[in-house]
């Protein structure tokens, strides 16, 4: 075989159309072989003998797509000095831009004795990893383009690849749980009369499903375990791991931009699946240890872990930081994402111990020509000291905004003193964001998401029902904010099924007519359930998966309407923040906003501070927009006043008399199908209108 000195960059297997560059950094290493391996189990080992900057590197002409690989460090075995190399343990690529296999756990994998942890194992692993594969990187794009929609008209929907088409009645068997499925057009119809703009996928990056989880019957669904940060997972392909899955992904993309859908990765960057210091020897970990890893001080043995997982990558080390910057413009340049949401993002920010949103990973992501121009989301917290950081993000950041899920959950389920943060979090959260010059789009808005109750089980649930873990019902969150409307799961009394309804209706409104940016949890639109459990990370199954319903449903129709509704009025998703005055240059002397009792008196602080007051009334002015649209115009809306009523008993709200003089139902969660057929009531100034206990009513005046 001919070996060429190729070169130390780019990182992995880089196939031009000759042959295959390898090149693999590692400054613990002694040696390091390339292992090309054979579909009779055997391997052709080739020692990188070429070393720049710690990248140890060949080329290789005649190594095709669809050739698997990995490699083998010769280098100091001594966990209690952080070092862990050992030749016998074939080592994915961390650049693999395809994995083919899994996992097949045993012992072999591991670079410890089960009986005695003490001891090195050398048992050879090969028989039993996955492999790095090399890939064809052309692909026909096509006009291919990026959707580019704004944060302002962004509609987020979060979707496991699996769980989203896994029971889709319409998809071909062989598609249902593959990214061929998310390029159907029974999906992408489903998206786009719902509204959605943009698609986030929870974790494809190539992710292990856990040995203990596998010797439970069990897998790890959700797939927050990345081993690979550039290969698609494999299990997710409809055919083929040795390649296959990445064409099958960028086709996937294609069709979703083709009809105006982004695509945003739910992306871990914070931890690895080889674990703790008891974890597996898959990659990170035979490569380098002490480079990849943040390890305890004084006892590098052992790992620091502000994720929960059992380790956390070390973000002060330049070659962590390139892996990451290298991983996400290799989505966005050959894969055509369009953003990220960063799990635990808070990690990422932690060069030694606290949080800094100084940290170098912000600065390289500020300053990166690819990797600031797209969606960057922040889940902003870990589980380490100090890790809740929601609105402490640099200003080019949005954020999940855990407190408006709070704060809405609490409102509708009749919390006291919750009624001034719910004004903040409906308008955008000023508190948060607005200090450091961010605008409401900052937010990212959710009421659930896929760690939690579904919307259903929110309302249907006060206690998580997590048996089926394996648990003993220990994981999971406790203290969920859900009210079950009187009984604990299924029932067949009609009072409690309206009353749930309805507060399904409630949520699903609040969100959509609040600002900021809007995720919806797949499944929501039609109350899917997992039977009350919060933490379905490893149910692979009907649990978690999404029942699709027989036809329409009333409350998809509904979640349909107020997605265009915000679609169709800029007043519910500005650029900006509200005055709380009259806007300058508008010609309207009535304030952007108005807050009012359910009596149509403006609020004092004195309301504001009612421990028990749960009512109000909102008045929205479309004629005092204070931005310009798209091509400098002045924007004007209609105006709407929303009314919420989260109290336990009807409420009588009177029309506010200086606001406008007619009004128009266009919204009423008492209504079970949540719109008014046709024309809605019509009511004026200073009637009363009757709001049934626990709903919501929005009027309409036109401009």
């Amino acid at each position: 075989m001919q070996v060429w000195p190729g070169q130390a960059y780019p990182l992995g297997a880089a196939y031009d159309g000759a042959g295959t560059n390898f090149a693999v950094f590692s400054e613990a290493a002694d040696r390091v072989e390339l292992c090309l391996l054979h579909d009779d189990g055997s391997e052709t080992a080739v020692e990188l003998r070429e070393s720049d900057g710690f990248v140890r590197h060949a080329y290789l002409p005649g190594v095709m797509p669809g050739q698997r690989y990995g490699f083998r460090v010769h280098g100091p075995y001594a966990p209690a000095r952080g070092q862990r190399c050992n030749s016998a343990k074939l080592l994915l690529d961390p650049y693999a831009l395809a994995v083919g296999g899994a996992v097949d756990w045993g012992e072999e994998v591991y670079g410890y004795r089960f009986n005695a942890p003490d001891k090195r194992n050398d048992l050879d692993s090969a028989p039993h990893m996955m492999t790095s594969v090399v890939v064809n990187p052309y692909f026909d794009w096509g006009d291919d383009r990026p959707p580019r929609t704004p944060y302002n008209e962004t509609v987020i929907y979060e979707a496991h690849v699996k769980g989203l088409t896994m029971l889709h009645p319409d998809l071909p068997g062989e598609l249902r749980g593959t990214y061929a499925a998310l390029a159907h057009p029974a999906v992408i119809e489903h998206l786009t009369r719902l509204g959605v703009t943009t698609l986030e996928l929870m974790p494809v990056h190539q992710f292990v499903n856990d040995h203990r989880l596998v010797d439970m019957g069990l897998n790890n669904y959700w797939g927050y375990n990345t081993i690979g940060f550039f290969a698609p997972h494999n299990a997710y392909a409809s055919w083929g791991d040795r390649g296959e899955q990445v064409l099958e992904f960028k086709s996937a993309v294609r069709a979703l931009h083709e009809a105006g859908i982004e695509v945003i990765l739910d992306v871990v960057y914070n931890h690895t699946a080889e674990g703790n210091h008891l974890g597996p020897t898959l990659s990170f970990r035979g490569l380098d240890n002490a480079s990849y890893y943040r390890l305890v001080e004084d006892e590098p043995g052992y790992y620091m872990d502000t994720t929960g997982t059992g380790n956390s990558l070390l973000m002060r080390n330049p070659h962590v930081l390139q892996l990451i910057m290298d991983s996400l413009r290799y989505w966005v340049t050959e894969m055509h994402v369009d953003g990220f949401r960063f799990d635990l993002a808070a990690t990422l920010a932690r060069q030694f111990h606290e949080v800094d949103r100084l940290s170098s990973f912000f600065d390289l992501v500020q300053q990166d020509p690819v990797v600031s121009q797209v969606k960057l989301i922040a889940e902003p917290w870990d589980v380490g000291e100090g890790g809740y950081q929601v609105g402490n993000f640099p200003p080019l950041w949005t954020e999940w905004n855990g407190k408006y899920r709070d704060t809405v959950r609490d409102l509708w389920r009749g919390e006291p003193r919750t009624l001034a943060e719910f004004a903040s979090r409906l308008t955008g959260s000023s508190d948060l964001y607005q200090g450091d010059g961010r605008r409401p789009l900052a937010s990212i808005n959710f009421v659930t998401c896929h760690d939690g109750f579904t919307l259903h089980d929110l309302v249907a649930y006060n206690e998580k029902h997590n048996e089926a873990n394996g648990e003993d019902n220990q994981d999971g969150e406790g203290h969920n904010r859900s009210w079950n409307c009187g009984v604990e799961g299924d029932t067949d009394d009609p009072d409690v099924l309206a009353l749930r309804a309805r507060q399904l209706r409630n949520f699903l409104a609040t969100l959509m007519l609040s600002q900021g940016v809007p995720m919806l949890s797949h499944g929501d639109e039609f109350a899917r359930t997992q039977g009350g459990n919060n933490n379905a990370y490893c149910q692979d199954n009907e649990v978690a998966w999404v029942r699709w319903p027989d036809g329409e449903s009333t409350l998809l129709e509904f979640t349909r309407a107020m997605a265009w509704l915000r679609r169709d009025h800029p007043v519910f998703r500005r650029r900006r923040f509200f005055h709380g005055r009259p806007v300058e240059g508008t010609h309207d002397e009535l304030s952007d906003i108005s807050w009012f009792t359910p009596e149509g008196e403006e609020m004092t602080q004195e309301d504001w501070d009612a421990a028990q007051a749960r009512a109000l009334t909102v008045f929205l002015n479309g004629n005092a927009i204070s931005e310009p649209g798209p091509r400098g115009e002045r924007i004007t809306d209609d105006s709407f006043l929303l009314m919420f009523n989260a109290s336990p008993d009807p409420l009588e709200f009177v029309v506010p008399v200086n606001q406008g003089h007619q009004w128009q139902v266009v919204v009423d969660t008492a209504r079970e199908e949540g719109v008014p057929p046709g024309t809605g009531a019509k009511v004026r100034a200073g009637e009363r209108v009757t709001l049934t206990d626990r709903s919501l009513t929005v009027l309409h005046r036109p401009a």
